[in-house]
């Protein structure tokens, strides 16, 4: 007798709704017919794709991750996730400038700004009246955020900050910031706290940011704060709670972070098999080769697994259960894969590769923000040891 037992109805795997199909396949088409015929131009010159940003708002993709009643589409993690890959899979620069805007520049307003904050700015955010900024990375002090230098006094009902951010992803064009300083130096991270800064802010001005090795059509610049006089009600969450927001955000962020790095691979994977079937050499294609053919397996391989973890790891934040391990891990291994296939693509391409004619030496030097930022592959080690090492401390 045939069992009548049917599996429950669950996602799993790389199975996506109806819904987040809409989503991929709308920003896939997006990408192909807008975002790929400028990414070579942006980045040769190092130019901000402003008519670009404006067609991602009106897609709605800054409201992807927020719910309706702020203006967004609660479309969820997931479904901003494959938003990001989808971008990043022709033009990493481009999905550095969405993920920062979402996932750093207004998750947290959103998530600790409180009612005031959050139905001030974040509607904005969404509708793209602002684009958003977070500044916690200094001169100083980068993985090591608990070593903030930038102040911030109580000065009645405002808030005086003084110092410096640097590598500051779209702050050219951002309307607010989020920022971290230390309100009280005898505590530690315990004593730095997060403040949002409208961008018309008395004493707060940009300084222009570095030549970057990569992701030149992504906007950064400098944050400089002298006498900067923040409202006392643009804290963001509890006096102190600076190092535990932004903490949290970089758990968030760094799905995103992975999402852009697996776009990334993507990319470069299917420039290389492409460029292997048309390519001739020792009497046939690339693709007869040996050597050739365990590039591309390795690559689909790899792809393949960091996939898994990076859509695990956006189920897990939709689901409203812990996922820091997770994103840290999807992260980690997606970032490093797409060093791994950027850099095999150029050999598969061998000295054309190398040159500017090809997408892919692009590909491999936006590859390469994907293991510094939003913590690098160091410190997303550290994460995934510290809870192992939690775990195994609560089982003895």
């Amino acid at each position: 007798m045939a069992s009548t037992y049917q599996l429950p109805n669950i996602q799993h795997g790389l199975e996506l709704t109806e819904d987040q199909n809409m989503i991929r396949e709308m920003v896939e088409d997006f990408a192909r017919s807008e975002v790929a015929p400028i990414a070579a131009e942006i980045d040769e010159n190092h130019r901000f794709p402003l008519d670009t940003w404006n067609k991602i708002v009106e897609l709605g993709l800054p409201g992807i991750l927020f719910p309706e009643s702020l203006g967004g589409s609660d479309g969820g993690t997931l479904a901003y996730a494959l938003a990001v890959e989808e971008i990043a899979k022709v033009c990493g620069s481009t999905a550095l400038t969405l993920a920062a805007h979402c996932s750093l520049g207004t998750y947290p307003i959103f998530k600790w700004g409180g009612e005031a904050l959050c139905n001030e700015y974040v509607p904005k955010l969404i509708a793209g009246e602002y684009m958003g900024a977070y500044g916690l990375t200094e001169p100083g002090a980068g993985s090591d955020s608990g070593g903030t230098q930038t102040t911030a006094v109580d000065d009645g009902d405002h808030w005086i900050l003084n110092g410096r951010k640097c590598f500051i992803t779209n702050a050219n064009h951002a309307g607010v910031f989020i920022v971290t300083a230390v309100t009280d130096r005898s505590l530690g991270s315990k004593g730095i706290s997060a403040f949002v800064v409208p961008r018309a802010t008395p004493g707060f001005s940009l300084e222009k940011g570095e030549v970057k090795l990569g992701m030149r059509g992504s906007d950064w610049a400098s944050l400089v704060f002298e006498d900067a006089r923040i409202p006392k009600d643009h804290l963001l969450g509890p006096p102190g709670e600076g190092f535990k927001t932004f903490m949290k955000t970089l758990d968030g962020g760094r799905i995103s972070i992975a999402a852009l790095s697996l776009g990334i691979a993507e990319g470069a994977y299917e420039c290389a098999k492409r460029y292997a079937h048309e390519r001739e050499a020792f009497g046939g294609p690339l693709t007869d080769q040996q050597a050739v053919q365990f590039k591309l397996a390795d690559m689909e391989m790899e792809i393949e697994a960091a996939k898994h973890l990076v859509y695990q790891a956006a189920r897990l934040k939709d689901a409203g259960r812990p996922y820091g391990r997770e994103g840290a891990m999807a992260k980690l291994f997606a970032s490093e894969v797409a060093m791994r296939v950027t850099y095999d693509a150029i050999q598969v391409y061998g000295g054309y590769g190398y040159s500017r004619e090809y997408p892919v030496e692009r590909m491999w030097r936006d590859a390469k923000l994907c293991v510094i930022g939003e913590g690098t592959s160091e410190i997303q080690r550290l994460v995934i040891a510290r809870n192992i090492l939690k775990r195994f401390d609560q089982s003895a």
